[in-house]
């Protein structure tokens, strides 16, 4: 049974400062193009945009020391602990693209295309959809429609995730280097193995972030509020 949770500390340690530095930085971005004549619609994206690269920097460590947990093949609990994992990583390849910021091109196009679609279509869609008096019903409007934002930037962001998983992950043949950089990991995957090989896990995707993504928007906008009548 503990198979199925390999690698777990390292997204728990990311996931806290990773939301934070999203939303944070969502909002600075926000602001930041408030003093250019941009569309308020585009003005939501390029703020997703910039919130998702800047998340990509802080989590790829995490990310790699996960994926090199996951995709070791011993019993859990003969594999090395998350800290030592890393000083491995370090050590073998450093800090740089060959060790712990493995696969960092791919991570930034992940959260990079994944915030940009998941927060200019909440907020747009969001303002043109009218607002429910019943609480209750507002409460379902903003989660169908953030179920809806997070679904939809998975189905378009994936294929930089199936790059970021070959390239992170271990190399079909043990030395040898086969997924290097993000778009020729795409388009090695789609030579060899189809267009539809850039979509693999999107089920498991879409089941994880889309009703996550609802969830954290809505924990995200009504905490805010609270935040702001209370302090």
């Amino acid at each position: 049974l503990l198979g199925f949770y390999k690698g777990i500390l390292p997204p728990v340690l990311a996931e806290t400062p990773k939301r934070a530095v999203k939303f944070f930085t969502f909002e600075q971005y926000k602001k930041l193009l408030g003093y250019v004549s941009l569309p308020p619609g585009l003005a939501f994206a390029v703020a997703g945009l910039g919130s998702g690269l800047t998340e990509a920097v802080v989590v790829n460590p995490f990310e790699v020391v996960k994926v090199t947990l996951q995709t070791n093949q011993n019993a859990f609990t003969e594999q090395p602990s998350s800290f030592v994992q890393a000083q491995q990583i370090i050590k073998t390849g450093g800090l740089g693209f060959q060790g712990l910021n493995k696969g960092l091109t791919a991570t930034l196009g992940r959260h990079g295309v994944f915030n940009m679609v998941y927060f200019g279509f909440y907020f747009n869609v969001k303002n043109i959809l009218p607002v429910n008096k019943d609480p209750n019903l507002e409460f379902l409007r903003k989660f169908g429609i953030g179920l809806v934002s997070g679904t939809i930037a998975s189905i378009i962001n994936i294929p930089f995730d199936v790059a970021k998983s070959r390239i992170q992950g271990p190399q079909p043949v043990p030395g040898e280097i086969k997924y290097r950089t993000c778009f020729k990991t795409m388009g090695t995957v789609y030579k060899e193995e189809g267009f539809l090989a850039l979509y693999k896990g999107l089920l498991p995707k879409i089941m994880r972030l889309g009703p996550g993504g609802a969830v954290m928007l809505l924990v995200y906008e009504y905490v805010y509020a609270w935040l702001q009548d209370t302090i």
